[in-house]
């Protein structure tokens, strides 16, 4: 165990070094620096100077030595076009609202797509199967950022039963967790339905149907626990992305996340907030996909995490 876990604490740093290194290269391999809109407006001192307090004036591999050292350090460095508040703080003003729309976004999807799932592969080639299937094909081909506005249209404009803009109360939360949760849905239903299906063909199912266990039992006691494994691995990726935000969506809903400081990293160029959200994102990714493969031992206990186990 301990090996595992150092190993896998190993390939973490090295997964992050790589995320850092390439991120910070893409950057700089863009012409000009965040200053370049106010070259015009601004005394060429003052621009040398701004250059400097930011590392700026610095050759590439220096400015990249020192971001490493402020990095291990848990330091994200200054916004260069915020002078009262630094990328951690935006960071922790944010990250709040985004997991709170996503850990909704997450229950709901989570929720409603085991359940629709496992009664579409109970109910299989019914009516009530192709139903869920549609709605499985309609919640894949419609992005959250189409799915939005209508959420807003139709529940929040003729229908005024949300608010929308900011994140003021809980009410605030309902339409960007409801478009945030709709494609996963979709995508959890139709993966449940094909593991379901094919689980709910195994001979220890058919045992246990022979001795005469009412079929809820069977299902919640064996099928759903076996079918569920590829579920635990979509859920990865799905949980980190969630959880630190969806940029478009928090875009349309004016919530104040860390997608929002993101996209206007990007806008700005300001190149510490774009390097800390790809950080903080990338770490919580990396961190959830450990988790996850941990949580695989307690699902299923034949996965081992020896290499002759597995």
């Amino acid at each position: 165990m301990s090996r595992y876990l150092l190993k896998r604490i190993l390939m973490m740093v090295l997964t992050l070094w790589i995320i850092v290194t390439l991120t910070f290269s893409l950057m700089h391999m863009i012409p000009g620096d965040p200053f370049a809109s106010e070259s015009d407006q601004l005394p060429e001192q003052i621009l040398l100077n701004l250059r400097a307090k930011y590392n700026l004036d610095e050759p590439l591999p220096m400015q990249y030595l020192l971001y490493l050292k402020s990095l291990v350090m848990l330091d994200l460095g200054p916004s260069i076009k915020s002078e009262t508040r630094g990328v951690n703080d935006m960071i922790k003003d944010g990250f709040g609202s985004s997991a709170l729309i996503g850990l909704q976004a997450i229950a709901v999807a989570l929720f409603f797509g085991l359940l629709f799932g496992t009664i579409a592969a109970l109910n299989r080639n019914t009516w009530i199967d192709y139903a869920a299937m549609v709605l499985a094909v309609l919640g894949i081909a419609v992005p959250s950022f189409i799915m939005a506005p209508l959420l807003i249209n139709y529940l929040a404009i003729k229908w005024p039963l949300f608010p929308v803009a900011t994140l003021t109360s809980w009410k605030h939360s309902v339409l960007p967790s409801l478009a945030l949760a709709f494609g996963p849905l979709a995508i959890i239903t139709r993966y449940m339905r094909t593991s379901m299906i094919d689980v709910m063909n195994q001979n220890y199912i058919r045992t246990a149907e022979a001795k005469g266990i009412p079929t809820f039992l069977i299902v919640v006691k064996h099928g759903i626990r076996n079918a569920i494994l590829p579920i635990v691995t979509f859920m990865g990726p799905l949980i980190a992305g969630l959880l630190t935000g969806t940029f478009v969506v928090e875009k349309i809903f004016a919530v104040p996340g860390i997608g929002k400081y993101f996209v206007d990293g990007i806008f700005n160029r300001d190149y510490p907030v774009i390097l800390g959200t790809t950080v903080f994102y990338s770490a919580i990714l990396v961190l959830i996909i450990f988790l996850i493969d941990l949580a695989y031992m307690f699902i299923d206990p034949r996965i081992k995490l020896s290499s002759r186990g597995r």
